[in-house]
């Protein structure tokens, strides 16, 4: 005989013992009810009886609250990344880019680092926070504060603040406030738009019109009403877009507004956010004749227009740029911009998400006075009287205008992949918004509102835009497909995680003009892969 078969056999008896004591005890129980007594410890004196089937509790002690110091957290990100662009660009710029604009050449996008206490969203009286954000890194050319380390590194690769703001939630209830009043003062990134600066809660590693020529940062404060559970409201004021405080880090001495309305349906699931931001943006003018230029330029007399004709030694050729000193020989302080969103975000189902953004953007000033002709009318005066005079007077109002409408949807396939979609109609009615930016200050320069001849615009009739009618405006459609890919990763000291999102990009005009390059000049359309990974981390 085998020993499993003795092993099973003493378990069997075993199981046989136990299962016959125990019911020979229960069987004892039910003869002699004396016994249950017996069998049973005698409670403490000091306990009085408690009836049957009842249960005695001690008295509710709640926990103690969180210290305020505990709930502050440190984490960040390193992104980077790389687009490559189908037409190679003579001028390696992806135009209508401005994070993704170097093509074919790989980005560090940056390195974000946030110190922040959140407000505690159950809060039912005074509750504190703050939060301290900053940036290293080639975004950071269009995240600046004007004046604050905007020159600070002399390279694509830059530094600043994208927030520094303290927040308050205030116990304010009243028949318009059910919810009390939240408030922020400091430096934060717009409310406008679905798209954010932050990159890892974006759907794509490129960023859409509507994001890339709006408003970014403003510094300020903001106050939002709960009125209802379903309805706040946002006012506030601000000293512009990507302005700080005082001259040089504001760029005219006007404030803006910035608010609107947030509604909040279906427990949650379906968000509409409508939200301005409007004011005065031009520059004051500085230097309007170009005095200040540096060397390289000097003792090349500038075109009425405000720029270096296309054969200027250095210049970029045939490719055409604006001085922005021209762009505005206007009031600073009455003349408007506008920025315009309502968003709306639908929870379909557990995985299907989709957002709606539409924008409407308008600038009033762009050259008004009380007399002058208009700016499309400067070329044919100076032919006309044989000089340069229009282009230094002062011209009609003309404005601008632009808007747009994106539509996303995201899908979540697993823990691990998520399917996203973008397509965008934007309509920059004059050229007037849509630039690209390739000097590492051209941003900084022209919300400063200095000289910039590196900086490219499609409403100048000049190089290859020279047969183009100037103001003429530009439709573009944009169609993006990509992936947010979240793999599982062994647990890893302060790294958390890791995210890659490559897509599919391709935007064509669909107006019959040509602002994208290629291998010789301009193309009608632009065809990318684009792809970037996130590796996000927590210090505390």
């Amino acid at each position: 005989m085998k020993w499993y078969y003795l092993s099973g056999v003493a378990a069997l008896t075993l199981a046989t013992s136990i299962s016959s004591a125990a019911h020979a005890q229960s069987k004892l129980l039910e003869v002699d009810p004396t016994l249950v007594e017996e069998n049973q410890p005698a409670p403490p004196s000091a306990v009085k009886p408690v009836k049957k089937g009842k249960i005695v509790k001690g008295p509710a002690v709640p926990p103690p609250p969180p210290a305020w110091i505990d709930a502050i957290t440190i984490d960040g990100y390193v992104e980077g990344g790389i687009a490559l662009n189908f037409n190679q660009p003579f001028n390696k710029l992806s135009w209508g880019h401005l994070y993704t604009d170097r093509a074919n050449w790989p980005t560090f996008n940056g390195a974000l680092l946030t110190v922040q206490r959140p407000l505690d969203p159950k809060a039912e009286g005074y509750d504190f926070g703050f939060k301290l954000q900053g940036m290293v890194g080639e975004d950071m050319r269009y995240n600046h504060y004007i004046g604050i380390l905007d020159y600070a590194i002399n390279s694509r690769t830059q530094i600043g603040p994208i927030e520094a703001n303290v927040t308050a939630h205030l116990p304010w209830v009243s028949p318009i406030s059910e919810g009390g009043v939240d408030l922020k003062i400091g430096m934060f990134p717009t409310y406008n738009g679905a798209e954010l600066i932050y990159a890892k809660d974006n759907l794509f590693y490129s960023h859409s019109y509507i994001f890339n020529f709006g408003p970014f940062i403003h510094t300020g404060a903001m106050v939002t009403t709960h009125v209802k559970p379903w309805l706040d409201v946002y006012t506030g004021v601000t000293s512009g877009v990507n302005t700080s405080i005082g001259w040089p880090g504001d760029n005219n001495a006007a404030a803006a507004f910035h608010g609107g309305f947030g509604f909040n349906f279906l427990d949650g699931d379906l968000t509409i956010l409508a939200i301005t931001h409007t004011g005065p943006e031009n520059p004051r003018q500085t230097d309007p004749l170009g005095v200040g230029w540096p060397v390289g330029f000097t003792g090349i007399p500038f075109t009425p227009g405000g720029w270096p004709p296309p054969t200027t030694p250095g210049w970029p050729f045939n490719q055409g740029g604006f001085g922005v000193p021209s762009a505005c020989a206007c009031n600073v302080n009455t003349t408007i911009r506008s920025f315009n969103n309502l968003t709306t975000t639908w929870k379909a189902t557990e995985d299907l998400t989709l957002v709606t953004d539409i924008s409407f953007m308008m600038e009033s000033g762009w050259n008004p006075s009380s007399f002058g002709l208009p700016q499309k009318a400067w070329n044919a005066a100076n032919t006309i009287t044989g000089t340069g005079f229009w282009g230094t007077a002062p011209a009609y109002p003309m404005g601008a205008r632009a808007f747009g409408i994106a539509q996303y949807a995201s899908y979540k396939v697993n823990d691990i992949f998520k399917v996203n979609a973008r397509a965008e109609f934007f309509r920059d009615n004059n050229n007037f918004f849509i630039s690209a930016l390739p000097g590492y200050f051209d941003a900084v320069n022209l919300f400063h509102g200095f000289w910039c001849p590196s900086c490219l615009n499609q409403n100048l009739g000049t190089g290859l835009y020279a047969n183009r009618p100037i103001y003429s405006g530009t439709s573009y459609l944009g169609l993006t497909l990509g992936m947010t890919i979240t793999p599982e990763l062994p647990k890893l000291p302060v790294i958390t995680g890791l995210i890659m999102r490559p897509e599919l990009r391709w935007d064509t005009s669909v107006n019959g003009t040509t602002p994208f390059f290629n291998r010789s000049g301009l193309s009608s359309s632009q065809g990318m892969f684009n792809m970037d990974v996130i590796v996000p981390f927590t210090i505390l």
